[in-house]
């Protein structure tokens, strides 16, 4: 139970980063819990392409590297909502 705890923590930490560095993302709706989604699809995505790249990635475990890929992850996943969104705002 306090692995998922901290997994949702690292998807809102990694959330917020990648809206913070993303040019726009802070202004597009969606409160705390979209941020900790697009966090923890983030992680997942962010542990895929770590692991795909030989790292040993630990995306959503509570170090650097985990926070590192997991908001490499998430800022992905945005520019993959705006490649398919065609930049609109979706909500």
């Amino acid at each position: 139970m306090l692995e998922f705890l901290i997994f949702l923590l690292v998807g809102l930490i990694a959330g917020v980063l990648a809206k913070a560095i993303m040019p726009g993302a802070a202004n597009e709706p969606g409160g705390w819990l979209m941020t900790m989604i697009l966090g923890v699809v983030g992680a997942f995505l962010g542990g895929f392409v770590g692991r795909a790249l030989g790292f040993g990635a630990a995306a959503g475990s509570f170090s650097l590297a985990g926070i590192l890929w997991a908001t490499v992850g998430a800022i992905l996943v945005i520019a993959i909502m705006r490649l398919v969104t065609g930049g609109r705002r979706t909500v």
